[in-house]
């Protein structure tokens, strides 16, 4: 299909800072389009060929991050049981999973984006372009393992509930890092073990395989947030523990639910006594 005049234009102009690039990505509602934005913002950046924010420090992080005609996006409350078991069961996982994964590319640029003035070393921004790049390919190989199955991302319905955590520490880099690594990626930590496994029982050996790539990246993105949620806090004397918790309570809807993959948090430098007192008690 021919590519039109106001595509070619977006695919051939270069991100003008990291800040640019961020914006772009989170904005667009091409989905090749946001994937090959992370791909040349991070190129970019790691080559060291753009600041932070350009002389004017550029426009605002939009409020809402671009998104395709489908899937239909739904109120978490509205979202109708995911099938389980067969070959309908596996690509609804795999849809939610390339959903989720999708709203990490969002939340991830949109860090960068919206926290690119912020007096933190060049290597903060290093880790979370990395992160922003590494979630640009959870996505596409889920949206390829969907495509393989015969199916396609925006076949099922969605949530719209993840980019509540953005709206909701918008204006605090450390209350931005304590919800979305440390609580929302650190989840992942606790169910992709047993998600993998189950791919492999059930003979579906490249969905494990995609599973365990997105398995070691998360625990590094985990680390990320860990190491520099620590620097926060030592740079404002506040202990890492009961700052960690108070703003969960403030940020998160809810506690935090167990089983807790506690060897791959502590390994990723979050350890109980992080988010143990956030449990939430089920009578």
């Amino acid at each position: 299909m021919p590519i039109s005049p106001t595509r070619q234009t977006s695919l051939d102009a270069a991100p003008a800072s990291l800040a640019d690039g961020a914006r772009r990505i989170v904005a667009t509602r091409d989905l090749d389009e946001k994937i090959r934005l992370s791909h040349a913002t991070a190129r970019s950046w790691f080559a060291r060929g753009m600041s932070r924010r350009g002389r004017t420090g550029g426009a605002a992080m939009p409020d809402q991050p671009g998104r395709p005609e489908e899937p239909r996006l739904l109120p978490p409350r509205d979202m109708p049981k995911r099938a389980v078991g067969g070959q309908s069961g596996r690509i609804a996982l795999l849809h939610s999973l390339a959903h989720i994964e999708l709203n990490a590319v969002d939340l991830t640029w949109d860090l960068v984006g919206r926290f690119a003035g912020h007096p933190v070393p060049r290597s903060f921004y290093d880790d979370w372009v990395r992160v922003g790049l590494e979630e640009a390919k959870h996505f596409s190989l889920l949206r390829k393992r969907l495509a393989d199955l015969g199916s396609f991302y925006g076949a099922l319905p969605a949530h719209h509930g993840l980019w509540e955590a953005a709206e909701s520490t918008g204006n605090d880099l450390t209350a931005r890092l304590a919800v979305i690594p440390l609580v929302l990626e650190a989840r992942g930590l606790d169910i992709s073990p047993n998600m993998i496994v189950k791919a492999r029982k059930t003979g579906d050996a490249e969905t494990a395989d995609i599973l365990e790539i997105i398995y070691r990246d998360e625990k590094r993105h985990v680390a990320f947030g860990a190491k520099w949620f620590r620097f926060l806090c030592d740079r404002e004397r506040s202990d890492p523990e009961a700052r960690f918790q108070d703003l969960v309570r403030r940020h998160f809807k809810g506690g935090l639910k167990p089983p807790f993959n506690d060897r791959a948090r502590a390994e990723a430098g979050l350890t109980p006594g992080f988010y143990r007192p956030l449990v939430r008690l089920t009578g």
